[in-house]
């Protein structure tokens, strides 16, 4: 490994959290599934987490949070939102892989999956391919609404459409309040919700302890919050966020089927920006649209009569009322290790 003159790899331990935190959320590309509780989290449900960074004179440089899933005597490498460094860099890039390729190998690892944290440029596509890597099926949202806020409370609302800021006024004209969960009691709640939702929406969730975890990683420690939207003593929906640096995130959401026409939805939506602006974040991710509309190959954006019920067509619209910019990163790419396991693999998910 031809590493950067006075530069080492180096594994990052919990006594070294808190600088691992601090690169990540100071770095362009920095995300929280790149945040040592997102690994912590993980690595309470199947994963194990371990944190690579490159270190020049003791100040880490580059990192990858690598998710390792064993299998029956192999494994799986992950790196969500990641690695975070330099990619025209060639010496830390080569470094940097051949470093998860090293741990990934002693685990028997099938293949590395990585997902940076990029615009989809092609120049980064020519220079992914060029590390022997090739394009894979992505396991986050590719596209998402990103909404800015910066300027007043009055502008956020102002750049909304109409019907967004319309929609969030009414709520509060209703009488919805949204208050904050107190205690990881009200995890119970939000839990009984989203399966709920889930049911009604066919979507899978995760068990009651992983929304525990969660909260006591990222709500007690500050960085997460966890917002109910009431209406006469009835809880109508729930919404959670979390920050890292000066991004947060939509996480999770549920509602119930009776009470969406006081709108708890939009009030929830514009109670998390303003928490996210109290903790100083710059931007909302609104985390996750369908591919195909940012791509442009979905003809229902070009039509005057849009169905808003239909499937995630309806999220986008809600989405896409707060304002945000559309979009879209570099995706997944694999590096395979055992060419034939990652074959099979491949056709296993149908990917040709």
């Amino acid at each position: 490994m031809n590493l950067p003159l006075g530069s080492e790899i180096a594994l990052i331990s919990e006594q070294q959290r808190a600088d691992w935190d601090r690169f990540v959320a100071g770095h362009p590309q920095g995300h929280l599934l790149q945040s040592f509780a997102w690994g912590e989290l993980k690595n309470a449900f199947g994963w194990e987490p371990l944190r690579l960074a490159l270190l020049r004179q003791g100040q880490i440089q580059a990192a990858a949070q690598v998710l390792f899933r064993r299998l029956p005597l192999v494994s799986l490498a992950y790196v969500p939102r990641g690695p975070l460094l330099d990619w025209q860099d060639r010496a830390v890039t080569a470094a940097m892989l051949q470093a998860i390729a090293k741990a990934a190998r002693s685990r028997r690892g099938i293949f590395l999956k990585i997902e940076p944290n990029r615009p989809d440029e092609p120049a980064l596509h020519e220079r992914l391919r060029g590390l022997g890597l090739r394009v894979g099926r992505c396991v986050q949202p590719r596209s998402s609404m990103l909404v800015d806020l910066r300027g007043s409370e009055e502008d956020l609302l102002a750049s909304f459409k109409s019907k967004t800021r319309y929609n969030v006024r009414l709520a509060g004209r209703r009488g919805v309040t949204v208050r904050t969960a107190q205690s990881p009691a009200d995890v119970n709640l939000f839990y009984e919700m989203l399966r709920e939702t889930a049911t009604r929406d066919a979507f899978g969730v995760h068990n009651q302890s992983y929304y525990q975890d969660f909260y006591r990683l990222f709500n007690q420690a500050g960085h997460g919050t966890l917002l109910f939207a009431e209406h006469q003593g009835q809880i109508l929906a729930a919404l959670w966020a979390a920050a890292c640096g000066p991004e947060a995130i939509y996480m999770y959401g549920a509602s119930r089927s009776e009470g969406q026409r006081h709108m708890p939805t939009y009030l929830l939506q514009w109670e998390a920006i303003r928490w996210a602006r109290e903790q100083g974040c710059s931007r909302y991710d609104l985390w996750g649209i369908p591919d195909s509309i940012a791509q442009g190959q979905d003809e229902r954006e070009t039509l005057n009569e849009k169905n808003v019920r239909d499937g995630l067509w309806g999220v986008y619209r809600f989405k896409q009322g707060f304002g945000g910019e559309m979009v879209r990163t570099v995706g997944a790419y694999d590096h395979p290790y055992q060419r034939g396991l990652y074959w099979l693999y491949r056709q296993t998910l149908g990917c040709h």
